[in-house]
């Protein structure tokens, strides 16, 4: 007597309109934290109160550079720890070559990269370009973040018991559906806390965004120390601003978390 294969557990994504609901709850939250940082940083003495506007300027180009970066990451991190798995070398190789390099090379190093010689080297190849300030930390801090994700959504993946994979390719699903409706949903909801610490390290790895004069939080802050002499108060409130960021930032990915948690039992 043949036993019939387990069907694969059943995926329960999170509803639409409830990442629709979180989506507009971050989003409301951050444009009144904005608003409160404005309100509280105008009310402060010399140096920050006649500087408050540059402050917030420094801390929306901040988030805005989390947050693009941190979905292009999480594609790039989701196709590298894809590759990753694969049983091919040929598919394997080129993954484990980029996240060799990236891991193994300051983020410092990688944003003056991408800004000063990748141009040059795409023109000698062809391939006219120019990058501005941001899309060159985009792109630098994309890879960055993609590599350790990469890594993470590997390590998610093959915590999916093996059974999932074998239950799916008997019931005739193909490699890649197999992949995209049964493991890649399980895997990420167990990587969502190790994703979650990537971003908020993302936001304030942004700061290394100040080497090619990029006006975010901490450039706006070194402008204001440089014209005051005064570094206390105006780096007190650049780590002051970037810790409410960080607390609005995990307040949400926990909620995230939870709701993720409640859709997968």
């Amino acid at each position: 007597m043949t036993a019939k294969p387990v069907p694969p557990r059943a995926s329960q994504p999170l509803g639409v309109g409830a990442l629709l609901l979180w989506l507009g709850g971050a989003a409301a939250a951050f444009l009144v934290l904005f608003w409160l940082i404005t309100l509280i940083l105008r009310q402060m003495p010399d140096p920050i109160g006649p500087r408050a506007d540059l402050f917030v300027d420094g801390a929306r180009m901040t988030l805005q550079l989390t947050v693009v970066s941190g979905l292009i990451g999480l594609i790039v991190g989701t196709i590298a720890g894809i590759q990753k798995t694969s049983a091919l070398w040929i598919v394997r190789a080129p993954a484990s070559v980029f996240i060799w390099l990236v891991r193994g090379t300051p983020l410092l190093v990688q944003i003056l990269f991408v800004y000063n010689a990748l141009p040059p080297l795409l023109q000698a190849v062809g391939i006219r370009v120019e990058l501005n300030e941001f899309w060159s930390a985009v792109i630098a801090l994309s890879l960055n973040v993609g590599a350790y994700n990469a890594e993470v959504i590997r390590a998610g993946i093959l915590a999916v018991p093996r059974g999932q994979t074998e239950a799916a390719r008997s019931l005739g699903l193909s490699g890649a559906q197999t992949m995209t409706t049964v493991v890649l949903p399980q895997a990420l909801r167990i990587v969502v806390p190790p994703l979650v610490n990537n971003l908020v390290a993302l936001l304030k790895d942004s700061s290394l965004a100040s080497s090619i004069a990029l006006l975010e939080l901490t450039l706006a802050g070194q402008r204001v120390s440089s014209e005051s002499f005064l570094p206390i108060p105006v780096l007190t409130t650049v780590a002051g601003v970037y810790l409410a960021l960080t607390t609005v930032m995990t307040f949400f990915t926990d909620q995230l978390e939870r709701r993720l948690k409640i859709a997968s039992r």
